[in-house]
């Protein structure tokens, strides 16, 4: 083998490698703008955690507010709403998990459904499990929420009683900071 023919040779691996690793380059730098649009917008992370004051909230009122884009609700029960919501038979569930990130995997009676220990304080995604409509406050079979779209009604605890919708709106992570604060996320 001569020297010019090992030359040949190199230059060609050169060559080969080179134009390779300049492919690799522009297939990453087309494919990088179409993995990062998946990534959540600003408005969405500065959202992430929200503080909301809820002490001018009377018994018996509920409050919604937006979160990661969808809507929560805080409600503050009275005594007849979680005595109502206390004496369910957990047999009577269609979905017997409480669905709440406070605590994770428990049964869904009213203690676990609820974010203060006297069960005063219930938050929760305000988006029905069937197919993702907002449900009406007070109102429905059982007092709690109802969705118009496809018949789902929840009670005052948030547990899905009757229709089509297969799980109980879940609890988001959520915590008093304060009397008057829930921190939500």
């Amino acid at each position: 083998m001569s020297n010019s023919e090992e030359h040949e040779g190199t230059r060609r691996d050169f060559l080969l490698y080179a134009t390779g690793g300049t492919g690799a380059v522009v297939a990453g730098a087309a494919v990088w703008p179409l993995i990062n649009q998946m990534n959540p917008s600003a408005d969405v992370r500065a959202l992430a955690s929200i503080f909301v004051n809820v002490g001018d909230l009377e018994p018996g009122t509920q409050l919604t507010v937006k979160w990661l884009g969808k809507p929560v609700f805080i409600r503050r029960r009275t005594e007849d709403e979680i005595a109502e919501a206390a004496a369910v038979a957990l047999t009577d569930l269609p979905d017997a998990d409480a669905r709440n990130a406070n605590i994770g995997a428990a049964d869904a009676s009213d203690a676990n459904r609820s974010l203060s220990e006297d069960g005063e304080w219930l938050v929760m995604m305000g988006v029905c499990t069937h197919l993702g409509c907002v449900p009406l406050g007070d109102a429905g079979d059982f007092g709690g929420w109802f969705c118009p779209c496809h018949g789902s009604h929840y009670d005052t605890a948030g547990r899905i009683r009757k229709g089509p919708a297969p799980e109980n709106l879940p609890v988001p992570p959520a915590v008093f900071v304060d009397d008057a604060t829930i921190k939500l996320g």
